[in-house]
């Protein structure tokens, strides 16, 4: 039996014995988790029956700076479209000031005899019409804040040129040549900035499993660093970040998933993406490529949990907790690190700053891999659903995921 059964069969009892597996729980023991998009995140039932009833005086963190939410903070029902008859949706889907602007779904594309690529295929909102629609045109896409602008990949990877796609024209309206080809785009918090990863080879490509019929990735990565670019004039650097098998780090770049791109800041001042096999599961580095300690207010993110800082930089969304209730997640302290615990599988964007869109199963529900887009809100125990249930298990083609932007 080789590492992958033994993991898919830890996952099968797991889910036997109704206590959820933490989310990407396979692909952290195996370092084979594809960031999604991003990789970078998740208001209710349909619009007209959403109830959201979200006291002013329901307990924030204590951090030392107020316990209660503010007014402000609270998501009325009548800020929430919801469609939890759709899977995956078909109309918009948004709590306050977050919406789902894309969603894609997933495939394997086989190459050659030993060979495959994990290819997307995206739903871009139509802004007129408030539909998704699809399009086969990017193997990537990340949407900015305002939701106007999208900035896009051409499908083979890793590409020579980054598009500015404008979201209400649906057409590419400015392409920003590179001079190292890039696999992944990440947005800065303000808009402004643009982090492109860069990689030698395609960062979804796959390989045989040996022993096995199943594509996994391959155990060294290609990634060679990053461009930090000015939106505005498409201008900016490229600054190398060696992997650690090109150091004297004995573990080499081996650990590093193949694809494993880096992400702005919310300062803007540093670059960082996740180090699977690391001692803190993260890296940061300045722009000139060189490792600094992780900033004060960063220190608790963790790669994989997509929602990352609230918009005012007081919470971090946190792994998988499972203790008060079946599934929920953490919210940390993003100074003290102190722990409150949330409903939600796996917390995928904030809305505003006490509430977040998370993947979710029924109440009661025993297939961890049945999941629903939902509303939670810290210390509420009020979960507004906001699509239907996802099909299939964890993996499975076909199963969608989202982008989410504040717009």
């Amino acid at each position: 039996m080789n590492v992958e059964e033994l993991v898919r069969d830890a996952l099968r009892e797991q889910a036997a014995e109704q206590s959820p597996a933490r989310p990407g729980f396979a692909d952290r023991v195996l370092a084979f988790r594809r960031r999604r998009r991003t990789r970078r995140i998740a208001a209710a039932a349909v619009a007209t029956a959403a109830v959201l009833a979200v006291a002013v005086g329901v307990p924030m963190l204590d951090s030392g700076r107020g316990t209660d939410v503010r007014p402000a903070d609270v998501v009325p029902k009548t800020e929430v479209n919801a469609h939890p008859d759709q899977s995956p949706p078909r109309e918009l889907i948004s709590a306050g000031n977050t919406r789902l602007a894309a969603y894609f779904v997933p495939k394997t594309v086989r190459k050659t005899a030993d060979t495959a690529v994990h290819e997307r295929t995206y739903w871009l909102l139509d802004h007129k019409t408030g539909r998704y629609e699809k399009t086969t045109k990017w193997s990537w896409v990340a949407v900015a804040p305002g939701m106007k602008t999208a900035a896009v990949l051409e499908q083979d990877l890793p590409a020579s040129r980054i598009g500015l796609l404008d979201l209400t024209t649906g057409k590419v309206a400015r392409w920003i040549p590179v001079d190292h080809p890039v696999g992944g785009l990440a947005f800065s918090r303000d808009g402004r900035k643009l982090v492109a990863t860069t990689y030698g080879e395609n960062p979804d490509l796959l390989v045989k499993t040996e022993g096995s019929d199943d594509w996994g990735q391959a155990w060294t990565s290609s990634r060679t660093g990053f461009h930090v670019l000015d939106v505005a004039s498409g201008k900016g650097a490229w600054t190398e970040v060696k992997l650690a098998s090109d150091s004297d780090d004995p573990m080499g770049g081996t650990f590093l998933n193949t694809r494993q791109d880096f992400a702005l800041t919310d300062d803007g001042r540093h670059v960082w993406s996740g180090h699977p096999m690391g001692d803190i599961g993260k890296q940061f580095y300045d722009f000139t490529g060189k490792e600094v300690p992780a900033p004060a207010g960063d220190k608790h993110l963790s790669w994989y949990v997509d929602a990352g800082k609230s918009p005012d930089g007081r919470l971090v969304a946190g792994d998988f907790a499972g203790e008060k209730w079946k599934t929920s997640s953490w919210v940390l302290d993003a100074t003290t690190g102190k722990k409150t615990e949330v409903h939600g599988q796996q917390l995928l964007a904030w809305v505003r700053n006490t509430s977040l869109i998370a993947w979710d199963i029924a109440k009661g529900g025993k297939n961890e891999f049945h999941q629903r887009l939902v509303l939670v809100t810290i210390g509420s125990d009020k979960v507004v659903p906001l699509s239907g249930f996802r099909k299939g298990n964890d993996g499975d083609a076909g199963r969608w995921e989202p982008v989410f932007a504040e717009g």
